[in-house]
């Protein structure tokens, strides 16, 4: 019996759609729009051995700081359902030794580079961007504001839409005019809008959204925390319906701000769900920490996605869901009467 020989490629083989993938994040061109996410990747390169940087939108960094800085104790990392807690405390070289290191590297293999950067007040933001302003490989600055501010009490930045716009400024004018600045939002906020609000005023060119949030996990045979920190910051598939509400509800309210969407991308399609509530680019996380190469594979899979759904382009698709409903569904008076009623008599039948 001679066997069958497929002929199929599989999936991940089969020729990308011929569209245009190109994007922009403000003045920051990207060839596609797949950014790592900060934290989950270093400086990129433990990632280049499993594909090549420089095709993908970006690398953001992991937060760097003023000086060195070693982070908290462990355990710093618990996993949780559809996610994981981590409470690394912005552990770092620090800029000078990044400068040196890190972004040398990333400029000499020609990735496209945006730097993150954090501090424990406004100052700190100011001198950190300064350096960077010296330094050659810089694409753009991301601002993560979700560091608690040491001249007030500990209260985290981006809580606080004076506090957070205040950072903005100081970097915005310690910065290279013409080197896009984003602002790092987090979810931990009664209205993200207004922080939006707050940081474009002060000056970002963009915003990405969101930061982890703050979550907690017992562990149940030590009966204690989890984290040597208490709590930690959540991310992963769990969070994604959450960034994707905070990305719609800015883009709603802002539709000329570009936004670097992220929270629980694991697919194109979840990148897609990004793109059409209005983000103009992705940052990739969690999921690198067990799929290295899925940058990559959510490149492809999200141009795919776009392509089977009639896009000619990236930027066709990008808050498409914002449109006004193709349907409009009337509205069925005598139905919710029916139902109403029944709901009396079944609440009526129930009575002790």
């Amino acid at each position: 019996m001679t066997r069958m020989r497929l002929t199929t490629k599989p999936e991940t083989e089969q020729p990308l759609p011929d569209i245009d993938m190109s994007t922009h994040l403000g003045a920051l061109p990207l060839v596609n729009p797949i950014l790592t996410a900060s934290g989950c990747a270093a400086a990129g390169r433990e990632l280049d051995q499993f594909f090549d940087i420089t095709t993908i939108g970006g690398i953001v960094t992991k937060s760097v700081m003023q000086n060195p800085r070693s982070g908290r104790p462990t355990p710093r990392m618990a996993e949780t359902p559809s996610g994981m807690l981590n409470s690394i405390g912005l552990q770092g070289p620090g800029v000078d030794s990044f400068i040196e290191r890190d972004l040398a590297w990333l400029h000499e293999r020609g990735a496209t580079t945006v730097v993150s950067i954090a501090g424990g007040s406004v100052e700190e933001f100011a001198k950190v961007a300064s350096k960077l302003r010296m330094a050659t490989g810089v694409s753009g600055i991301e601002v993560n504001i979700s560091c608690p501010n040491v001249e007030s009490r500990g209260e985290v930045f981006a809580c606080d839409p004076v506090a957070a716009a205040e950072v903005v400024s100081a970097v915005r004018r310690s910065t290279t005019p013409g080197v896009p600045v984003f602002v790092k939002l987090s979810p931990d906020v009664t209205d993200i809008v207004s922080v939006a609000h707050a940081v474009v005023e002060a000056g970002a060119d963009g915003l990405s959204m969101i930061n982890t949030t703050l979550g907690m996990v017992i562990d149940t045979d030590t009966m204690r925390p989890a984290l040597a920190g208490i709590t930690g910051g959540l991310s992963g598939p769990a969070i994604r319906p959450m960034a994707v509400r905070c990305v719609w509800q800015v883009h709603q309210a802002m539709p000329e701000v570009p936004i670097l969407g992220m929270g629980g991308i694991r697919t194109g399609l979840d990148a897609l769900e990004f793109i059409l509530a209005g983000a103009s680019a992705v940052s990739i996380g969690t999921v690198i920490f067990h799929d290295p190469s899925s940058p990559a594979r959510i490149r492809d899979e999200l141009a795919r996605g776009v392509a089977e759904r009639g896009f000619a382009s990236l930027n066709d698709a990008i808050g498409y869901a914002h449109r006004e409903p193709d349907v409009e569904i009337e509205h069925q008076g005598p139905a919710f009467v029916e139902f109403d009623e029944a709901l009396e008599d079944t609440e009526s039948s129930t009575d002790l």
